[in-house]
């Protein structure tokens, strides 16, 4: 931690304003009566009104008394402040625990059953290869809460990570041929003519679609989920926004959804579902690249639409990724 981020740490805060708090009431006894005294030996040497001095000396006393009260107030403040996002950081931090603990559990003790029931019960392959497929599957769920707690330290410990000039318009088709077996009910609207390049990491922008297709399809009870992705382009932004038709999010949420541990629900009765993370990449990724991203109504039909702002430009030659 730097010199100047020690300076303003609320124990440190805590530490000035007791001290400011015993320095007033030492310097109100000291001035009480030192300055009386003095002001005392001022009026009878140059026969001034007694009044008049007095009163200045009074206000004199009264304006230093509400700085250092004003110090006080300032560091109680500050100190309730931290405290309370120290206290909704530790909520949101045990409702990730709990719940994550489950997503875990799970997936293992489902494992685990399958794996007991072949060595139990002998079973011809054609007989194993159903249990077999429901164990990748649930090895596909560790993976990929592994893979948040992995990409959460890879965004929070590395700095500035590698870019490159990639037509977005490219990129997303590839995305979602790639994953046409995982998503399928992936469809692509394009309004923008041409190439438009975007200066991102590759591997980070593909985890940031996974992330937001799957945040998708987890908050999604309708029978046939279906999820559009949409480029658009104005000026020299360009629009990226991930439409669907799940069960949306309360304006209330929208401004929270992006934080880290942050889950709509709770651990408790099992209502929050996803890890809390996902979101929060797609934030950091986001952000990483110098772009914005926000929550909107679906005005079409119950959904959501989650929607990226980032810098983009026209080709000035064709030597670029994805032709």
């Amino acid at each position: 931690m730097t010199q100047s981020k020690w300076f303003f740490h609320p124990i440190l805060i805590f530490i000035y304003s007791i001290l400011a708090l015993v320095l007033s009431l030492f310097l109100y006894i000291y001035w009480y009566v030192k300055v009386s005294s003095g002001m005392s030996e001022l009026i009878e040497k140059f026969d001034l009104p007694h009044d008049r001095v007095l009163a200045m000396e009074t206000w004199v006393v009264i304006l230093m008394l509400s700085i250092l009260v004003g110090i006080i107030l300032m560091g109680i403040i500050i100190i309730f402040v931290y405290h309370q996002k120290i206290f909704q950081l530790y909520r949101l931090q045990n409702n990730f625990i709990n719940n994550y603990t489950h997503e875990l559990k799970t997936p293992v003790t489902s494992i685990q059953l399958y794996l007991e029931t072949f060595l139990n019960n002998p079973l011809s392959p054609e007989d194993q290869k159903p249990y077999i497929e429901y164990m990748l599957l649930d090895v596909n769920r560790l993976s990929e809460h592994i893979n948040n707690i992995l990409n959460i330290s890879r965004l929070e410990t590395r700095g500035v990570h590698e870019t490159q000039d990639i037509d977005i318009v490219k990129f997303t088709q590839n995305f979602i041929a790639k994953n046409a077996d995982q998503y399928p009910n992936v469809r692509f609207e394009n309004t923008i003519c041409g190439q438009v390049l975007l200066k991102i990491n590759e591997d980070l922008f593909e985890m940031l679609f996974c992330n937001l297709v799957n945040n998708a399809m987890i908050y999604n009870n309708h029978s046939e989920p279906e999820i559009i992705v949409r480029l658009e382009m104005k000026k020299r932004y360009v629009y990226i926004s991930f439409e669907d038709n799940g069960m949306g999010i309360e304006k209330k949420y929208r401004s929270k959804v992006f934080k880290k541990f942050f889950q709509i629900g709770q651990a408790d009765d099992r209502s929050a579902k996803g890890s809390g993370l996902g979101l929060y990449i797609v934030y950091s990724i986001t952000k990483m690249h110098g772009g914005k991203i926000s929550v909107l109504d679906n005005p079409k039909q119950p959904g959501s639409i989650f929607q990226l702002k980032i810098p983009g430009k026209k080709p000035e030659n064709k030597n670029v990724k994805y032709e």
